[in-house]
Parts: structure tokens; C-alpha cells; sequence
């Protein structure tokens, strides 16, 4: 079990394992650094290393893990308030998210904007320790200028209906003429809203269905006039421009879908990575980002068995590529406990049970080098160390479905930890995230999160 607070001890001094002596558990022994409880004030000070980069990723190892959740809101809340970062983006979509940052920045409310996060898996942000970040922000944000808030964003692109929409109720304010063009660009799109893969497959099979001359033009106009909808709208007229390229990469996306998985993948990690840097140049020269998202997507896709085998890039790659070493690409992982989860998409979430990690994993690894929480900076790493962990090992992903029964092939691929990431988060056990509304995550209230 995890102390409640303080430090706590290795593992293996306090059972005499034989293996955490031996070999590269020894090592990671020596070198972890132990950190105290999350609700330690000193939990975060661990990151303050980071502190000086332009962008910090934060992962996790699955969608529905409390710790990893309270961990990084613990060191996001650091770099807010200690080192003058004021971007969060997190791997959610625009729209869902830019219903937060209003709330948060204490802006006005869109009141033509749906509720947020009701689209499978809600418990991903639906849950108390998001909620508890959102009411963070917001207390931070009360007594500062507008110019000095910290905001929330969404880089993911599975919202098309609501972007659509978000774009033509934006320009039905400012510019009903432009509005009457962008119902008639995105009327192609129409018939696909309620199911978007539907138009990738119709798209690959019928040419004249393609929407990708229409949804680029209305992106061509809506950067056109950035500078006029900015200096008239601000925040809002930002909004709505990405809500335009939203539109634009996911029509792109949902016919990639039908060429390859990877390539759709691909689509996906390049927007968000695009949308990062919108944020980045929006908010000035000075501007940092502390980004949220899977490990699959924070790590560096070359070193894993995604790049070297599937071809997949993702936005860890990105950032590496772009930022060199002023990014920093932390991973998270976990032995056992519990994870929120689906058995299959849209099914219910469970409360499920999470295996003990498989032998000669990076994951057991940790865990036989016996100390129950701690964080290992691979950049800086002792060299033998570092050596022994560029070897190619097992590692897990669990995203919003877990499929125990096929976990090995469900859920591991083959990575070089000392290259995927800058640091790795290690947590023996862990347990699931608090969805707001109990084991299924419906009926959540549309209040949410003003009225918690």
C-alpha cells in the first residue's frame, strides 16, 4: 500500500526482495526520486527542472487513473502559478473544452454552446479530479487581468457537428452574409453529421461527395480575416477560427480513416500538434503550454513500436522535432489497482480491476526496484542506466477500453523508455478516476462544472 503522506521508503528494503539488488531494478532504485503524496506541497517541486521549457507534456498510461490525474493537475498547478505558464491543453475537443476555458477565464458564457463532454468517454473529463483542476483555474484566474489568465484548450477533432455549428452561430453574430456562405460550404457535410465516418467511406467511393475544396475555403476566409475578427472579437473570434480548422483536419481525418489506420492516426496527431502551435503564437512570444494527453501521444512515436513499426508519428515526435530540447515529454505508469474503463466503444464504464504488469516489462521494472512512487529523469540519466533502458521492453497502454482477458497484445507494444520520454511518473498501485455520476457515466448534470 501507498503512504498517505511523506516519503515513503523502497520496497525493497522494507521486504528484503532479493531483486530489487540485482541488475537494472537496482539501478532505477538508485537513481528514482522519491516523492512524497500528491497532496504534498512538494510533490510538484520535482518538476521544477521543466520549468524553463516551452511546452511540458504530461501523460498517462490510461484515460481513467485518479493519480494520474492529481499528479499532473499538482505539477500544471505549479508551472501555472510558480513559472508563468498559462496554457493547459489537453487531449478533449475544441469545443468541450472552450466551454471550460470560458468558465474558468471568467468569460462570457456561449450561450449557443451544448454542454460539454457528453460524447462517449465522458468520465474522461466528467470527473471530480478534473473538476477540482477547473475550480483551481478558476480561483487563480479571479484576481488576475484578462491578459494574465490561465486558459483551457481541447487539440482533439472528433467534434465536427459542434464545430460546424460553433463557426456559423459565430459568424450569425458578426457577419450574417459570411454566415449564409459557411452554411452553404458546410451544407456538403450535412447529411454526415450524426455519423462522420459515414462520410469518409462515401467520400473514398463517390468523388463528388468529397467536402475538402469547401471546408478549406471556409478555413482560407476565416484566416484571411484573423486580424479584423481579432481585433473586434478577441478570444471569440480565436475560437471560432479553430473551430474552422477543426472542421477542415477532420474532414480530412474521417477520409483517412478509410486509407489506413495509420495515416488517420497521423491526421489526428497533427492537428493536435498544429492547434498547440495556434495556441503557442496566439498567446505571444513568450507563451509556454502544459499539455495532458495518453502516453501513446506524449512519447516520442520513433522509439515505440508505432514509429519504428507502423509509421505513426504522434505529438510527443512533433514537439520534439520542433522545440528540441525546450520540450519536455514526461510518461506515467502504474503496476496494478483499478481503471475506469469500457470493455468496448460506447459501451458502459466499469470500475475494472488492472492486471500486475507482465514480466520484463518497463512496468515491472519499476516495480522491482521497490520504491511505490517516484520519478526517473531519463534525460540526465546515469549513463550505464541509461544504456540498459534504450533496450527495446514491453510497455502499457490502456486507453478508454481495457480488454484484460488480451491484454499482451491488447494493450503492450515494444518501446525504448530512455528515448520515448524525458521523465517517466511511476506509481506502483493505483486506483480509478471519481466519475461524477457513478459507474456509468450518464445523466450528467448540464450545469457541469459551474455547478459544482
Amino acid at each position: 500500500m501507498q503512504r498517505e503522506s511523506g516519503i515513503s521508503p523502497s520496497r525493497g528494503a522494507l521486504r528484503g526482495d532479493a531483486r530489487s539488488h540485482d541488475g537494472l531494478p537496482a539501478r532505477i532504485r538508485d537513481a528514482i526520486e522519491p516523492l512524497p503524496d500528491i497532496d504534498d506541497s512538494a510533490f510538484a517541486e520535482a518538476f521544477d527542472r521543466y520549468a524553463d521549457c516551452r511546452v511540458v507534456l504530461l501523460g498517462e498510461a490510461s484515460h481513467g487513473t485518479s493519480e494520474f490525474y492529481r499528479a499532473r493537475a499538482a505539477i500544471t498547478k505549479r508551472l501555472v502559478e510558480r513559472h508563468g505558464f498559462r496554457i493547459v491543453a489537453v487531449e478533449a475537443d475544441w469545443p468541450d473544452a472552450a466551454v471550460i476555458d470560458r468558465h474558468v477565464r471568467h468569460r462570457e458564457p456561449n450561450a449557443d454552446a451544448p454542454p460539454p463532454f457528453t460524447r462517449f468517454p465522458t468520465w474522461m473529463w466528467r470527473n471530480a479530479e478534473a473538476a477540482a483542476l477547473f475550480r483551481w483555474l478558476r480561483q487563480f484566474n479571479a484576481a488576475r487581468a484578462a491578459d494574465d489568465r490561465a486558459g483551457f484548450h481541447g487539440l482533439d477533432l472528433y467534434s465536427l457537428n459542434t464545430s460546424v455549428r460553433a463557426v456559423i452561430d459565430y459568424l450569425d453574430d458578426v457577419d450574417p452574409d459570411t454566415a449564409a456562405i459557411a452554411r452553404q460550404r458546410y451544407g456538403c457535410l450535412m447529411p454526415w453529421m450524426k455519423d462522420p465516418a459515414h462520410y469518409g467511406l462515401a467520400a473514398l467511393t463517390h468523388e463528388h461527395v468529397r467536402c475538402e475544396e469547401s471546408v478549406l475555403a471556409m478555413l482560407r476566409e476565416m484566416l484571411d480575416r484573423r486580424v479584423e475578427f481579432a481585433r473586434r472579437d478577441g478570444a471569440d473570434g480565436f475560437e471560432a477560427e479553430q473551430n474552422a480548422r477543426l472542421v477542415a483536419n477532420a474532414e480530412n481525418y474521417y477520409r483517412a480513416m478509410y486509407r489506413g489506420a495509420t495515416e488517420s492516426w497521423n491526421v489526428r496527431d497533427s492537428h493536435m500538434f498544429e492547434t498547440l502551435l495556434q495556441l503557442l503564437r496566439n498567446e505571444g512570444g513568450a507563451s509556454r503550454a502544459v499539455v495532458w494527453a495518453h502516453n501513446s501521444h506524449i512519447g516520442d512515436a520513433r522509439h515505440t513500436e508505432m514509429g519504428s513499426e507502423r509509421g505513426e508519428l504522434n505529438l510527443g515526435q512533433l514537439c520534439r522535432e520542433h522545440f528540441g530540447d525546450e520540450a519536455a515529454l514526461i510518461g506515467f505508469g502504474t503496476h496494478s489497482g483499478t481503471v475506469a474503463a469500457a470493455n468496448d466503444w460506447d459501451a458502459p464504464m466499469r470500475v475494472m480491476d488492472v492486471r500486475p504488469s507482465m514480466a520484463g516489462s518497463v512496468e515491472r521494472q519499476f516495480l522491482d526496484a521497490g520504491e511505490p512512487r517516484g520519478v526517473l529523469h531519463l534525460r540526465d540519466a546515469d549513463p550505464e542506466l541509461r544504456a540498459e533502458l534504450l533496450a527495446e521492453r514491453l510497455e502499457r497502454f490502456i486507453g478508454v477500453i481495457y480488454r484484460p482477458d488480451t491484454e499482451r497484445w491488447s494493450h503492450y507494444a515494444e518501446v525504448s523508455l530512455a528515448r520515448q520520454f524525458d521523465a517517466y511518473v511511476w506509481f506502483e498501485t493505483t486506483r480509478a478516476v471519481e466519475a461524477l455520476d457513478g459507474p456509468h457515466s450518464g445523466g450528467v448534470p448540464e450545469t457541469y462544472p459551474f455547478g459544482l
